[in-house]
C-alpha cells in the first residue's frame, strides 16, 4: 500500500489526483527519485491550487507542502500516535536518510461503506474534456460514445442514454406501447423502482414469486399468472444473477408478449454465454452511484430495434419530432443524460472487466474468510448456463439472526444492509399480488456486505466475532 501513496516530485497535480483516487486516503507522500520525503500533497491542497488558478499539468514539486507531520521508524507507536489528530490522519514513517518506509493511518473507528465508485480511470480526464468542449447538457460526443459504446457491450445494436434506471424501464414501455388495461408480470423480490415504471406508465402490475435457488422470477409463476391483458415480463437479474432466459422468452414468444430486461445489478453477467440485456425486446440499465459502472446517476436502453430506438429517443427528448424542430408528435418527457455524466460512463466502461474482476475477488475473500459459518449461504454461482457477477456480496442466514447482525455490524463500523423488501409486504403494493412464498423468505434472511475493497484484518476479526458469537 506504501507505494500508492508516493507521487514523483515532477509529476503533475492530475497525476497526484490520480493516485489519491487510486489510494483513498486523501493524501500523496511528494519524494524524490530515491524515495526521499519531500513533502506531501492532499486532497485539499489540490483544491486550493486549482482556486488559486494554478493548473492540472504544473508538477507537485513546486506546490507541495513542506510544513507537515511525519515520524521516525525508531519513534514508540505511542510518540507516533501522539502526533495523529482528527485533521492528520496519515503520517509518514522516514528512516535516518529521510527515506520513506512505511506509513500510520489513523482511524478511531472502522468505517467500511457497503458501496463507492471506482474512479480510478480516465474519469476526471473525460469530464474536464466534456466540460471544455462546453457541451455540458443533454448533447455531445460523449453522449454518442456511451450510448455507442455500452450497446456494443451488451451485444444489442442501439443505445439510448436516460436519465436515471427508473425512467429507462418507464421509456422502454411507453416505446413499446403499454399502458392503460395492460398488465405487467414483475418478480416480488426487486427494487421499487421496477414495479414504479409500470404504474408510471399506467398498467397494472402483476407480482409473482422467485425461484429460491436463483432467486430470479421464477418461469413457472410467469406461466400461472398470464391472462388475455398481459402485455409484457420484466425479469429482474438480481444482486447480479442471471434470470432464466431462454425459458422466460420461449413463454413471451408463445404468449405474444413483451420483455424488458431489468439489468440495473447485472452488468457483464451472462447467460449461455450471451450478455444479459441481449435476449429482451429492449433491457435497462442503471448507473447509480452504487453500480457496477456509474455516471452518479443515469440509465441506459438497449434493443436490436432500429423503430424502438428511435421512438424511445423521441419519447426521452420532449416528444419532439426527429425530423422537424419544435414540433411534438406524442406527450413526451425529459429523460436525457447529460454529456458530462455520459463522459464518466465511458471512462467507467473502459474498465468495466477490471471492475468485474475487483468486485468477485473481493466476493471471494467473504467466502474464504466466512464461507466454513454453516449457517452463512452466499449467492449462489452454480447454476447451470448463468455467470453471475457481483454487484454487493450477498448472503442469506438460516439461524434467523440477520436482523442481529446488521446491528452488531453497524455498530463494527460496517455498512452492511439488509435485503430488499418484497413488494407485496408493502401495502401501497399488496393489491398486485399473485404470489410470493420464496420471496418472503429469502428477504427475510438476507444481507448484502461491502463489496467496497479487500478486507482489512481489522474487518475480518470484526465480523468473525459477530458470528462465532453465534
Amino acid at each position: 500500500m506504501l507505494q500508492q501513496l508516493l507521487c514523483q516530485q515532477h509529476q503533475t497535480i492530475i497525476e497526484a489526483i490520480r493516485i489519491i483516487n487510486e489510494n483513498a486516503l486523501g493524501t500523496v507522500f511528494v519524494v524524490d527519485e530515491q524515495q526521499k520525503l519531500l513533502g506531501i500533497l492532499t486532497d485539499g491542497d489540490i483544491r486550493r491550487l486549482i482556486l488559486d488558478g494554478i493548473g492540472l499539468e504544473a508538477q507537485v514539486a513546486a506546490h507541495t507542502n513542506t510544513n507537515f507531520t511525519y515520524a521516525h521508524a525508531s519513534e514508540e507507536i505511542h510518540e507516533v500516535l501522539s502526533k495523529a489528530s482528527q485533521k492528520v490522519r496519515i503520517i509518514p514513517i522516514v528512516d535516518e536518510g529521510f527515506v520513506v518506509v512505511d506509513y500510520f493511518q489513523y482511524s478511531n473507528q472502522l468505517h467500511l461503506p457497503v458501496a463507492a465508485p471506482n474512479l480510478e480511470g480516465n474519469e476526471f480526464k473525460y469530464l474536464v474534456d466534456a466540460f471544455l468542449s462546453t457541451w455540458i447538457s443533454s448533447a455531445g460526443d460523449y453522449i454518442r460514445r456511451f450510448e455507442e459504446d455500452f450497446s456494443s457491450y451488451c451485444e444489442c445494436e442501439y443505445g439510448v442514454a436516460t436519465s436515471n434506471g427508473t425512467t429507462a424501464i418507464h421509456l422502454a414501455l411507453l416505446a413499446l406501447g403499454v399502458g392503460k388495461g395492460d398488465e405487467v408480470i414483475i418478480p416480488d423480490f426487486t427494487f421499487a423502482a421496477t414495479i414504479n415504471a409500470v404504474l408510471h406508465a399506467g398498467a397494472t402490475p402483476v407480482i409473482v414469486d422467485i425461484n429460491p435457488d436463483s432467486w430470479c422470477i421464477d418461469v413457472e409463476e410467469i406461466k400461472k399468472a398470464i391472462t388475455p391483458n398481459t402485455k409484457a415480463i420484466i425479469p429482474v437479474h438480481i444482486y447480479g444473477q442471471p434470470c432464466d432466459m431462454e425459458a422466460i422468452m420461449a413463454v413471451a414468444e408463445a404468449h405474444h408478449l413483451w420483455v424488458v430486461e431489468d439489468c440495473a445489478e447485472a452488468h457483464g453477467a451472462l447467460y449461455k454465454g450471451k450478455k444479459v440485456g441481449s435476449f429482451g425486446h429492449i433491457n435497462c440499465f442503471s448507473f447509480f452511484g452504487n453500480k457496477v459502472i456509474t455516471t452518479g446517476e443515469g440509465g441506459m436502453c438497449v434493443t436490436n430495434d432500429e423503430k424502438l430506438r428511435d421512438t424511445m429517443k423521441q419519447y426521452r427528448d420532449h416528444g419532439m419530432s426527429r425530423n422537424k424542430k419544435y414540433w411534438h408528435d406524442v406527450v413526451g418527457y425529459n429523460y436525457r443524460m447529460t454529456n458530462l455524466q455520459a463522459a464518466i460512463g465511458v471512462a467507467q466502461l473502459e474498465r468495466i472487466d477490471q471492475i468485474l474482476a475487483n468486485r468477485k475477488a473481493i466476493e471471494e475473500e467473504y467466502k474464504q474468510y466466512f464461507g466454513h459459518y454453516p449457517f452463512i449461504h452466499f449467492q449462489r454461482n452454480d447454476l447451470p448456463h448463468r455467470h453471475k457477477i457481483t454487484w454487493l456480496v450477498s448472503a442469506t442466514f438460516s439461524n434467523n439472526k440477520r436482523d442481529t447482525y446488521l446491528q452488531l455490524l453497524k455498530e463494527k463500523g460496517i455498512d452492511s444492509r439488509p435485503f430488499f423488501y418484497p413488494l407485496s409486504e408493502m401495502p401501497l403494493y399488496q393489491q398486485f399480488l399473485f404470489s410470493n412464498k420464496n420471496a418472503k423468505l429469502i428477504a427475510a434472511r438476507g444481507i448484502n456486505f461491502p463489496t467496497v475493497k479487500p478486507l482489512e484484518s481489522s474487518a475480518v476479526e470484526a465480523m468473525n466475532e459477530i458470528f462465532e458469537s453465534s
